[in-house]
């Protein structure tokens, strides 16, 4: 059984708010853009695209596939109580980088976690803060944990890759700071040479315990496309996550060079579950697969 909040944010889907000719326009507006900007700008690029309103990937609710996760796969998603250092219990935390307007934030906490959205743009965090504020987010999104009740959502304007948020939200990354981190349409929209920071940087933040979801997407799209959103494979995922921080090869094609070694470093991440979701959002049914992720040791 689905939580009934899914349906009643699915009234305010994309496709009701926008034809897909705009839609259409505003990715190709976007892929321009971001074609203008050198790698080390690209980070700065996202919120001119907020300010004038230009955000395709904005769906208006939670991505289905997780919500359809969270409620369907209890196996993987533990409680999101642990025990504290009093003996007694804490909350785990839920990491969203590159969260937009924070509607996965919200399920997360809705599902207990003290859940963190961080994104780059100013813009979106505002917009991420209005949500927050909105009267009726404990009727969209309802408690689903009994026990542990709601988690407290919180929004960070950061830069992934630096430190200082850590500290602002009480946490150091000495241990791996997050119980649970998800990834959908941020490994995408970076530019391929900030791939294998991105994946240090997963197992950097993600605890000893933890789990990392990626919603793999977009898979199919030739990489020679350019994006954002970036054509991705499982392949590049295996190769990135193996040797955590270390650069991958590319061929003509684009596509990753396949590494047979089987080596990896003390840093890996494991793939443990992969599948593909019943529901997605429209158009990225062939597209998309769901990874869950854990620290090799483990």
């Amino acid at each position: 059984m689905l939580p009934h909040y899914f349906y009643q944010i699915t009234v305010t889907d994309w496709s009701l708010n926008m034809e897909q000719p705009k839609v259409d326009e505003q990715r190709e507006e976007l892929r321009k853009h971001f074609l203008r900007l050198s790698d080390e700008k690209q980070v700065n690029g996202w919120d001119y695209m907020w300010q004038k309103e230009v955000t395709p990937w904005d769906r208006k609710r939670p991505t289905p596939a997780l919500v359809d996760a969270l409620a369907q796969k209890g196996e993987f998603f533990a409680s999101p109580l642990k025990s504290g250092g009093d003996g007694g219990k804490m909350r785990k935390k839920a990491f969203v980088p590159g969260c937009g307007r924070g509607y996965d934030v919200l399920l997360f906490a809705s599902y207990g976690f003290d859940a963190y959205g961080l994104d780059v743009s100013a813009t979106a965090i505002k917009a991420a803060e209005e949500l927050l504020r909105e009267q009726d987010k404990e009727q969209i999104f309802p408690v689903q944990h009994v026990q542990a009740g709601r988690g407290e959502p919180k929004f960070i304007e950061a830069d992934f890759f630096k430190d200082d948020f850590l500290s602002e939200i009480g946490v150091s990354k000495s241990d791996g700071p997050f119980d649970l981190i998800y990834d959908y349409t941020f490994l995408c929209a970076l530019p391929p040479s900030m791939r294998p920071r991105w994946a240090a940087r997963m197992s950097e933040l993600l605890s000893p315990t933890g789990t990392l979801v990626c919603m793999e997407f977009p898979l199919g799209k030739d990489p020679n496309l350019g994006g954002p959103p970036h054509g991705l494979t499982h392949d590049l995922y295996e190769q990135l996550f193996a040797k955590p921080g270390n650069e991958v090869r590319y061929n003509i094609s684009g596509h990753v060079c396949a590494d047979r070694s089987g080596e990896t470093t003390e840093s890996a991440l494991v793939r443990v579950e992969t599948w593909s979701p019943e529901r997605c959002f429209e158009g990225q049914e062939k597209s998309t697969t769901v990874s869950l992720w854990r620290h090799k040791k483990n």
